[in-house]
Parts: C-alpha cells; structure tokens; sequence
C-alpha cells in the first residue's frame, strides 16, 4: 500500500471498482477543499451491455451508483464530472484521466483507488504519464483490506495475487492486454 499526501488539484478521480469505499473517499477528500470537481470513470461494458440488451434487462452500471453516493454525501452535482472514455482496465483508466488533465491544462489529479491497488495505480500512472501531470494516490480509508492479514481471507488474497500480476504487467511494458485490446492496455 501507498499513499501520498493530499495537495491542491484539478480534480479527485474516482477509479472503477470497490464500491462505495472509492467514492466515499473521494466524496470526503472534496469536502476538504482538495479540488472543485469529482471525475467518475467509465467502465467498458460493451460485452456485457449487448447480451444484457438482448435479456431485455435495465442494468445501472458502477458509475451512476458512484454518482449517488456522491451527491448522497453533499458533493454538488454540478462539481461531478463522468470522463467520456470508456476504460477496461486501470492503464486505460489513467490514460482517458491523463488526456482530460492535460486538455484543461492541468497540473495535478487526485486518484481514489482501494489500498491493495495503490501501488499498482502509481506505478501505471508513472510508466504511462511520467511525473508530470503529476497523480496524488491516495486509498479510500474505509476500506475493509487488512494488509497484516491478507493471506487470511480469500477477497483480500485474490485482491494481492491480482496486484502483483497487474505490477508485473506495468514493469514489462503492459505485455498483457485487456480481452480484445492490441498493445495499448
């Protein structure tokens, strides 16, 4: 686990997963004072959608819970912002925040992510970004990872056994592509 110390920036970045823990972090942060906006992800559901679509079944997808739990714990809807590129994995996730960033011209992002995948999240944003926007990473506190005891239930294993492939994957130039991508993940 990492986490940097908050600094004033453009934006708190709420990345896809670990529902509700990353958006009441980030609902928190806001609060604060830290930035003037939320941004939401969005997760690439296209597979999922069409065979959804074709049940006949209505599915809310993470982003719009994200966005009630916000606004839930008195984050102005107008300060919520969903990034309009869909992302199926962290690295696309910091490149769609990476573009935003610098099309305002911004110089700092707040990303919200679970304890487990901090690390991993700084990493991605290194290899991917560099050090400049720079990424504050920072962990939703309310997080129920125990990092001393992680071997000791199968959510929090799985959760470390998927954060050292997914490191793995950063440090050899992201080898390993999202279902469908060509060397872009």
């Amino acid at each position: 686990m990492v986490q940097d110390p908050l600094a004033r920036a453009q934006a708190i970045v709420v990345l896809g997963g670990h529902m509700p823990f990353r958006a009441v972090e980030a609902a928190l942060i806001y609060r604060q004072g830290w930035a003037p906006e939320i941004w939401l992800t969005r997760g690439d559901h296209t597979t999922e959608e069409a065979v959804i679509k074709q049940l006949g079944i209505q599915v809310t997808w993470e982003e719009s819970y994200s966005r009630q739990i916000l606004v839930r714990l008195q984050v102005p809807g107008g300060a919520i912002r969903l990034l309009s590129e869909r992302a199926r994995n962290t690295a696309e996730e910091v490149r769609s925040i990476a573009r935003e960033l610098n099309r305002i011209g911004g110089e700092r992002v707040i990303l919200v992510t679970s304890k487990p995948h901090s690390r991993r999240v700084r990493e991605t944003w290194r290899a991917i970004v560099g050090e400049f926007p720079y990424a504050v990473v920072r962990y939703a506190g309310d997080d129920p990872y125990k990092p001393d005891l992680w071997w000791r239930n199968t959510s929090d294993a799985l959760a470390v056994s998927r954060e050292i492939l997914g490191l793995l994957n950063v440090w050899s130039g992201f080898l390993v592509q999202p279902h469908g991508g060509l060397g872009n993940g």
